[in-house]
């Protein structure tokens, strides 16, 4: 193998690029195929060509024949070297060179004689070829952040020209900048193939963010399709910078709990010795970075912090846990029976790092607030319940509540039902339930539930005479009695009251007609004075008579 620059090979492409320029005509072909050069550009008249030889360029100012093609005649193979079984010619007077080598690389002269003159028309030959492989060798496993180490060689395998080679991070080319980035390139030749291996060494300085980075070498050959190497993923080392403690479901815990502290640092590979301060106890962890503290109580509450065991200066801050609880204390609670009138105080403690919330009910009903009693009746009777929720910390507690006291009767009324019998009610308040009596028989029509110290009792009664009829309440704390009237005959008091009306304006009506009639009578008897004395008499009994009968009728109308 020989060992050539990039500049070499640059010069030699110069070196066909200025023949080219020169007027030399330049033929690429493929490395191990077979290449075609034309006779004089494919110019060349077969009528006009008496013999048609090509020949090729030896060195040192030799040349080689190939072979000869006389008018009418066959080809001729003249070559006695490895040509002799390469050489063949296309109809159009071309020169088919097959399994085309590097050794192929020199000028070919295509020599035209016709009756009037000898043409010769030199061609040049340059051979192609794309690497075979692109891979990188020779790599690191890992680097360590911050030092030039030698990540790998990236190898672009037998090609002409040699190749030039590209690093890539993430598909992005690495430019040598002499400090974080170094590539070196170098080019070695097959003595046999004359082939190029191109090796590029790329020495780089890792970062953190270089953990998960892809690296990758690619090559795009003057001939063929970019060629790209698998990528390259390396463990990047660093010390650890910082370390962070971490609490399991800090926001949730409660008494009864696991606690779970995890040191996480920042290195790579990551410690596995750490010290966990336990509210200044210390605690020694090998071959792992959690520490659990089991069935916690609130005496666990307080700072928690953990350092590396190799560098106990390299520490975490400080972190607070704070292990909830709940307790609660209510008064009164059990069974309370209070007088009505009187007031009643309700305290509910609450024990908590933190403020919970607080419900109510009263016989499973939602209350607005706390109950307040600075003057208990009847109708605050109930079981009231407090229930309090921190997280999942649920804690309740109640009191039965009973109000006692002597009944009172609210309402006695009487009305008429659809049957035309009078339906009595008495609604009372009181508490234990009061017994309800009536000083008339009748027939039990209804009686309400006893809820919140109130009853409602109805009978219905059919009278045979207008009375008054009374209700009474009463329990071990005292009586209440009402009266109320009640008419044997409700539905005739109209008709009666018209009959009555009636009597009164005939007996009035009566009076006058008699009293008209005694005035006339008067009148008349006072202009015939002069008649008999028996007449006289006569008259005055008759006027006597008519007095008295007015005097009756006015008695019966003021009746």
């Amino acid at each position: 193998m020989h060992l050539l620059s990039t500049s070499c090979v640059c010069a030699l492409l110069l070196t066909a690029l200025l023949c080219q320029v020169a007027g030399l005509e330049t033929v690429v072909g493929l490395y191990g195929e077979t290449v075609e050069i034309p006779c004089n550009s494919g110019a060349v008249k077969a009528e006009d060509a008496g013999i048609i030889k090509w020949k090729y360029d030896k060195g040192d100012g030799l040349s080689g024949d190939l072979l000869v093609k006389r008018k009418d005649q066959d080809v001729v193979i003249s070559a006695t070297d490895e040509y002799k079984s390469r050489v063949s010619m296309a109809a159009n007077f071309s020169l088919l060179l097959s399994a085309a080598k590097l050794t192929d690389q020199r000028t070919f002269t295509c020599m035209v004689v016709s009756q009037l003159d000898i043409i010769e028309n030199p061609v040049n030959v340059v051979i192609y070829k794309s690497p075979s492989d692109l891979e990188i060798s020779d790599s690191a496993t890992e680097l360590e952040i911050g030092k030039l180490a030698k990540l790998g060689t990236c190898v672009a395998k037998d090609a002409n020209p040699a190749a030039n080679i590209t690093w890539l991070k993430n598909n992005k080319p690495l430019v040598a900048d002499g400090q974080g980035i170094s590539i070196q390139s170098s080019v070695l030749v097959d003595p046999v193939t004359k082939l190029s291996t191109t090796k590029s060494t790329l020495e780089y300085s890792a970062e953190k963010e270089d953990a998960h980075a892809q690296f990758t070498c690619s090559t795009q050959h003057t001939v063929g399709a970019e060629l790209v190497s698998p990528p390259l993923t390396l463990t990047i080392t660093y010390s650890t910078e910082n370390i962070v403690l971490e609490v399991s479901a800090q926001d949730s815990l409660v008494e009864g709990d696991n606690l779970t502290l995890q040191c996480v640092a920042d290195g790579n590979p990551s410690p596995t010795s750490f010290y966990f301060h336990l509210k200044g106890e210390l605690m020694k962890v090998e071959n792992g970075d959690t520490y659990t503290i089991k069935n916690i109580s609130r005496d666990t509450s307080g700072e928690y912090k953990c350092s590396l065991i190799d560098n106990p200066s390299m520490e975490s801050s400080k972190k607070d846990v704070t292990v909830n609880y709940l307790d609660i204390n209510l008064s009164p609670s059990g069974n309370i029976v209070k007088r009505a009138g009187d007031a009643l105080d309700v305290t509910l403690n609450i024990t908590s790092p933190e403020t919970p919330k607080v419900s109510w009910t009263k016989d499973g009903k939602k209350l607005d607030k706390q109950p307040e009693f600075t003057k208990l009746v009847f109708m605050d009777s109930g079981s009231y319940e407090c229930e309090v929720t921190l997280g999942p910390l649920n804690r309740k507690s109640s009191f039965m509540l009973v109000v006692e006291g002597a009944p009172v009767i609210q309402k006695l009324s009487t009305e008429l039902s659809k049957d035309g019998q009078q339906v009595l009610t008495c609604q009372a308040e009181g508490s234990p339930k009061p017994t309800v009596s009536w000083s008339i028989n009748g027939t039990l029509l209804d009686e309400t539930p006893f809820e919140n110290g109130k009853i409602t009792h109805s009978i219905t009664v059919v009278p045979s005479a207008n009375l008054t009829v009374s209700c009474t309440v009463s329990n071990e704390f005292g009586v209440d009695t009402q009266a109320i009237n009640v008419s044997s005959h409700p539905s005739d008091d109209g008709d009666q009251t018209k009959v009555v009306v009636g009597v009164v304006v005939g007996l009035l009506v009566a009076t006058l007609v008699l009293g008209l009639a005694y005035w006339v009578y008067m009148k008349k008897s006072k202009q015939g004075s002069w008649k008999t004395g028996e007449k006289e008499n006569g008259s005055s009994e008759e006027e006597k008579k008519l007095e008295e009968k007015v005097e009756e009728n006015s008695q019966k109308a003021e009746v």
